[in-house]
């Protein structure tokens, strides 16, 4: 019986320390690019950056660190895409990255939605 209690404690143990490791996933769609109603999304990125978007009609507002793009939608095949003539907001599902045009030097990667601005 005793033996029994040890496995079960273990197991519990085991249980409650995958559940801490496991990442937190938020699943925050982005609006569609011609909605008209601008919808704040705030995002974490690598290195703790937070990246502040609002996007409406076809454009994006990106803040990082008192600085803000004002990005405009460009179609294409995969994820989504809002660009200038020096910067672009650019990813795919749940995942994106603020990088300058040509150099694709990152300005704030990895980002994930964190939670919903107003």
């Amino acid at each position: 019986m005793k033996r029994l209690s040890i496995v079960a404690m273990l197991l519990l143990a085991a249980a409650a320390c995958t559940k801490e490791q496991q990442p937190l996933t938020t699943s925050i769609p982005r609006p569609a690019p011609d909605d008209p109603t601008p919808a704040g999304i705030a995002y974490l990125c690598d290195g703790r950056k937070e990246v502040s978007v609002v996007y409406a009609k076809n454009r994006a507002s990106v803040t990082l660190e008192g600085r803000t793009w004002r990005l405009e939608y460009q179609p294409g095949d995969g994820g989504f895409r809002y660009a200038d003539t020096a910067n672009e907001w650019v990813g795919r599902d749940d995942m994106a990255s603020l990088r300058q045009l040509g150099t694709q030097h990152p300005i704030a990667f990895n980002c994930r939605p964190l939670r919903r601005t107003t």
